[in-house]
């Protein structure tokens, strides 16, 4: 039988040009980003008290995207960023203390002039990086001693961060691990720079001195758990009469009912802690501009209202950053009363974890 060669080039001309989409298309479906979607987002990171209120608070605006929540203590949240390199999952950072902003700053993973165009009152503009790399968003201290009232009179505790070392006092006292938890850097980088009288970008004066602190505190018999819960329930349960820990956490104890006798005294100073959000610059473009709009968010009185109502007996106790906002409840005293001073976020967070090494070598009981 003759065949029509006419026909057979005819039938193979749309198969060739099938083929050829089927190949494309797929070639596409493997180069195209995992967030290019219908409904593209990005993964917050956090280990704010109020974060869950607030990603579901956002998530129901319906913006066009999806934020989800990895909730975790500051220590692990900063380990699994490090160890992503430059493969990262995160999206955006959001937890206490400037000083790990500052580092990943430092090594370009931050995006800079993301800071929103807000009306911040004195206590944000006092935090806010000259690059713009990441926001405040609200503030507490570290370093707020915490005691029992019901084991000991205020007129029994020590007044000044020196005397803390004493025997009769360190027996008594708890702290957090800075290696999980993110306010206690910024406590024991607080100490050094009073310490070291910090002058001139040195540091090694302070470490030095705050080392020999530090580990008088853990030969006295200080007691250090990982965060706030462990450290405040030693307290509830006897182990210890105080400990120098996050402002707000006092403050909730003490409002939440379950340990009417907590209280809280400063000393010669504390330490001022800006709760902090940044977004990671090594993400594309759409993944970027979905993280600014939650940042945008956040900073706005619909943002600030949840910050301030979606924990309100731990994180939502702090002091706003933004004009026209005041704290959630009365039991946060005026700042001015706290002593409180900034350190160099620049200055502290490129030692930080040596800083923590060395603490959890040194000073954590193993």
């Amino acid at each position: 039988m003759q065949t029509n060669h006419h026909t057979i080039n005819s039938l193979r001309l749309p198969f060739a040009a099938v083929l050829a989409t089927v190949l494309i298309a797929t070639l596409v479906s493997f180069t195209r980003p995992a967030h290019a979607s219908s409904n593209p987002g990005f993964v917050l990171y956090s280990a704010q008290g109020y974060d869950h209120a607030s990603v579901t608070a956002f998530n129901a605006t319906k913006p066009g995207f999806t934020v989800t929540l990895n909730d975790n203590s500051t220590g692990p949240l900063l380990e699994q960023i490090q160890a992503e390199g430059n493969n990262p999952k995160w999206g955006v950072l959001w937890v206490d203390g400037a000083t790990a902003f500052a580092q990943l700053d430092n090594e370009g993973k931050l995006l800079k002039h993301s800071v929103p165009k807000v009306s911040f009152n004195s206590l944000g503009k006092a935090n806010v990086p000259a690059d713009g790399s990441y926001t405040p968003t609200g503030l507490t201290v570290t370093g707020a001693l915490c005691y029992n009232s019901a084991a000991v009179k205020a007129n029994q505790l020590p007044t000044t961060w020196a005397q803390l070392s004493e025997p009769k006092y360190a027996s008594v006292l708890g702290m957090n691990d800075p290696s999980q938890s993110g306010p206690t850097f910024p406590l024991i980088a607080g100490v050094m720079n009073e310490l070291g009288a910090y002058k001139s970008g040195a540091t090694a004066a302070g470490v030095a001195d705050g080392k020999k602190f530090f580990s008088t505190l853990a030969k006295g018999g200080l007691l250090v758990s990982s965060t706030n819960g462990p450290t405040l329930g030693a307290m509830e349960q006897g182990s210890i009469n105080m400990a120098i820990v996050q402002s707000s956490a006092c403050y909730g104890d003490e409002l939440n009912g379950t340990f009417p006798a907590i209280r809280v005294k400063y000393l010669n100073y504390s330490i001022a802690l800006p709760s902090a959000i940044g977004i990671d610059a090594k993400q594309p473009t759409i993944v970027r501009g979905d993280a600014q709009k939650f940042v945008d968010w956040v900073m706005s009185s619909a943002g600030q209202k949840v910050m301030q109502t979606g924990d309100p007996q731990g994180d939502s106790l702090f002091w706003p950053v933004l004009n026209n906002e005041n704290p959630a409840n009365k039991v946060i005293p005026p700042l001015s009363t706290t002593n409180a001073v900034t350190i160099s976020p620049y200055v502290w967070g490129p030692v930080e974890s040596t800083v923590n090494t060395w603490f959890d070598k040194t000073v954590v009981p193993s």
